[in-house]
């Protein structure tokens, strides 16, 4: 039996997600809340028990879809003490990882050259680093008041060192409240986000390297399972580490052709913003070497309302490794203006983070991306896509400046 006509009554699935530092439970919950209003809008079954048994944080997810009974059990690919660990900076560290990655960006070229691709993840790198100004330029302003306020008083020369050391310290407690309100604005995380593979010029640190080796060995067991489907799935971040991962795991040679069905699927890619920086050599060969295998089959879904991620953009093609014989990914929207109503969609639109993670939720008009069909449903994701035509919008055209794929 093909891949195309197998069908799945088991699955094991494997979620990679972004640079958040958030407990795995989370993605649990959001599972659990979705994918109940999905199946209540779509009209099919399905639950959520706990994992059975020992090993990484995950779920067991029992669904009745289109007349089929699936069995699938989801774990979660654990890196967020990683991403803790980089974040775990104070003040004047942020705005010097702030200098730097800026300067990685601009310095290399990569900036105006992703800005040939899509502003809004652009303009989303610029965020944190103008708001992190506007801090400084608000903490600054409150020091220059104080110390105007003591010379006023004409104390002389000790007045005006009175005067600036209060100032300072009023800019420092302005400064940490910035910093201790950042889970409202968001500008230490992204400016962290960015900074993780602008440190090492697009290179895998090697801590980061160390971890995926892991969620190889992990994947690879599954292949040798009792299972239907070996589904992984890869949001924002994500995307590149799961392009590297799976690029791992074939040249292993742990893929059978007598095993599951390897899929993958990357949701709100971010590829650019590591595959265009110089030393980012690893990630180019792994989309080069992904592009051209029978398996896994790869779908790369976006949206150009989520202005966080690069909207349609071929993350092999832009990146400039397309071998001739690309057959990978398949790239369409999940047009999100069409998928949710108006009424949902006019008070999402503005939500520029919560609409990065929509891929992970229902949809009120789906079409044909169902992300819960896809992860608990009874088809292997080649069997529902194979024939799909792309997304006639996609953005192919190869804008990197850096294309070596060695050291």
């Amino acid at each position: 039996m093909s891949d195309q006509d197998k069908s799945v009554t088991k699955r094991r699935g494997f979620y990679i997600p972004g640079y958040d530092p958030f407990h795995p439970r989370r993605y649990r919950e959001l599972y659990r809340k979705e994918s109940a209003l999905q199946a209540e809008i779509s009209s099919y079954e399905i639950g959520l028990k706990p994992k059975q048994g020992k090993g990484p944080y995950g779920w067991h997810v029992s669904a009745t879809i289109e007349g089929m009974s699936v069995e699938s059990e989801v774990e979660v690919l654990y890196w967020a003490d990683l991403v803790k660990t980089s974040m775990n900076m104070g003040i004047a560290a942020t705005y010097g990882v702030m200098a730097r990655t800026a300067w990685t960006y601009i310095g290399s070229g990569a900036l105006w050259r992703l800005m040939r691709l899509r502003k809004g993840p652009v303009i989303a790198a610029f965020y944190p680093v103008g708001f992190l100004l506007l801090q400084a330029f608000l903490a600054w302003l409150v020091a220059y008041g104080i110390a105007q306020l003591f010379q006023m008083f004409g104390l002389g020369f000790i007045g005006t060192i009175v005067g600036w050391g209060l100032g300072a310290c009023a800019a420092y407690g302005v400064l940490e409240w910035f910093r201790r309100k950042d889970n409202k604005f968001f500008a230490y995380y992204l400016m962290h986000d960015y900074a993780y593979s602008a440190r090492t010029n697009g290179a895998n640190p090697p801590e980061l390297e160390g971890r995926m080796s892991e969620f190889v060995a992990r994947i690879s067991d599954a292949l040798d399972a009792d299972v239907d489907e070996v589904l992984i799935v890869g949001h924002s971040s994500g995307a590149h580490l799961g392009v590297s991962v799976l690029a791992d795991v074939i040249r292993s040679g742990r893929l059978r052709e007598d095993g599951p069905t390897l899929s993958f699927l990357t949701l709100g890619q971010v590829v650019p913003m590591v595959s265009f920086l110089p030393d980012a050599w690893r990630l180019r060969a792994d989309l080069a070497f992904l592009a051209v295998q029978n398996s896994p089959f790869w779908v790369d879904v976006t949206a150009p309302g989520d202005g966080c991620a690069f909207a349609l953009c071929d993350p092999v093609s832009v990146s400039g490794v397309a071998p001739a014989d690309k057959s990978h990914p398949l790239v369409f929207s999940a047009a999100f203006t069409q998928t949710l109503s108006p009424e949902r969609w006019n008070a999402l639109k503005r939500r520029f983070f919560r609409l990065h993670f929509q891929y992970l939720c229902a949809f009120d008009r789906p079409k044909d991306y169902d992300y819960f069909q896809i992860t608990a449903g009874p088809k292997t994701l080649i069997e529902r896509y194979k024939g799909r035509p792309a997304s006639k919008s996609r953005i192919e055209t190869p804008v990197n400046r850096y294309t070596r794929v060695g050291p």
